[in-house]
């Protein structure tokens, strides 16, 4: 009579061990990237040169700004040393777009109606496009078509995939003599005459002619939405050509809505490099920690989140204690902002810790 109940008990110790051994996984690697432009080298050896001592040092991903023939051949050298490459774009905003500068219906519009081709926002390198415009839509995909047809490269990494900062952080504010207590209207963006019909025809109102606009859920959401479509539009042209997404975004996401409407957390990444320049908001480094648990808390494990540093903020015991508050919050990595920032003391870290958590 106790027969069948010891055989199942077995059974069931026997299936549950199996399961338990069948699902155990190695640990997952943290991982050290930095960002760059194609101007750290020229020539092959020094290609050769600086990669092979980024790898020594732990470096596992780059991100580098430059054409697709320049990308082909680091991420050809980068293999040998064990680094990916990825092709770093910068998505609305495009200073020196000759393309771009022919349309200047492209071009995002603020409160007051004006151009930011015209009218730049903070610094002259701000031009952005809008992501209302089916002309700067589809010109932002042809550039990323370029990228993601590119060999060898790991992903196409996305920056400047937002509106204009409609508020700055709070250490940058004074740098521009600026005190942004409100919303306003020269830096609040979105409203592209095709924005506006848009909204007009769902809701019955003009933006513009809305008293207190930055009040409203419906319009905050509607450009949220804007954005995140034309992201869900480059996701299909990476995943096309076998790239991965990665995108370069604001702290975290609800700090992100709210300063330069971007909604990160809802897109379809492979990872997401919040920028945690916590001199920026005149933060410490345990706000590193609670800007990572935020991201990591809203994506749920839908991808990846290693945090931007922002180096010329950090000493050397700084960076390390910036990395390790990082993790804490739950990144899988981190990447540095730039790599010509660091110091002989920082790689030193970056070896160190590489070595304290993969080792």
């Amino acid at each position: 009579m106790n027969k069948f109940p010891i055989s199942l008990f077995v059974l069931i110790t026997i299936l549950g061990f199996s399961i338990n051994c069948t699902t155990t996984e190695p640990p997952q690697n943290f991982h050290f990237a930095a960002w760059t432009g194609a101007d750290i080298a020229d020539t092959e050896t020094e290609w050769r040169s600086k990669l092979e001592r980024f790898s020594e040092y732990g470096l596992t991903d780059l991100y580098l700004g430059a054409n697709k023939e320049t990308l082909e051949e680091v991420a050809v050298y980068a293999s040998d040393y064990g680094i990916n490459i990825h092709g770093w774009v910068w998505v609305m905003n495009r200073p020196g777009d000759t393309t771009a500068a022919k349309h200047p219906e492209w071009y995002a519009v603020n409160r007051n109606g004006q151009n930011s081709y015209d009218y730049r926002a903070y610094v002259d390198y701000y031009q952005w496009l809008s992501p209302f415009s089916e002309g700067a839509r589809n010109h932002i995909k042809n550039n990323i078509k370029e990228v993601a047809t590119a060999e060898g490269v790991k992903s196409v990494h996305l920056d400047y995939v937002r509106y204009v900062d409609v508020i700055l952080g709070a250490d940058l504010q004074p740098k521009y003599d600026i005190v942004q207590d409100k919303q306003f209207p020269e830096y609040d963006y979105g409203y592209h005459p095709n924005a506006r019909k848009e909204f007009e025809e769902l809701f019955g109102v003009d933006p513009m002619d809305m008293e207190y606009p930055e009040l409203s859920t419906e319009w905050l959401q509607f450009r949220l939405n804007a954005v995140s479509t034309l992201v869900a539009e480059l996701d299909s042209i990476a995943d096309s050509h076998q790239k991965m997404l990665t995108a370069a975004v604001f702290p975290f996401p609800e700090m992100s809505r709210q300063m330069v409407r971007q909604d990160w957390s809802s897109w379809n990444l492979d990872i997401a490099h919040p920028m945690l320049y916590h001199n920026f908001y005149r933060q410490n480094l345990e706000w590193i920690k609670f800007a990572t648990e935020q991201g990591v808390r809203e994506v749920k494990g839908r991808y990846e989140i290693r945090p931007g540093l922002f180096v010329p903020a950090l000493t050397s015991s700084e960076l390390k204690t910036a990395i390790y508050k990082a993790k804490a919050g739950g990144a899988t990595g981190i990447s540095l902002f730039d790599i010509n920032s660091m110091k002989d003391e920082h790689w030193a870290i970056i070896q160190e810790v590489n070595a304290e958590l993969n080792n």
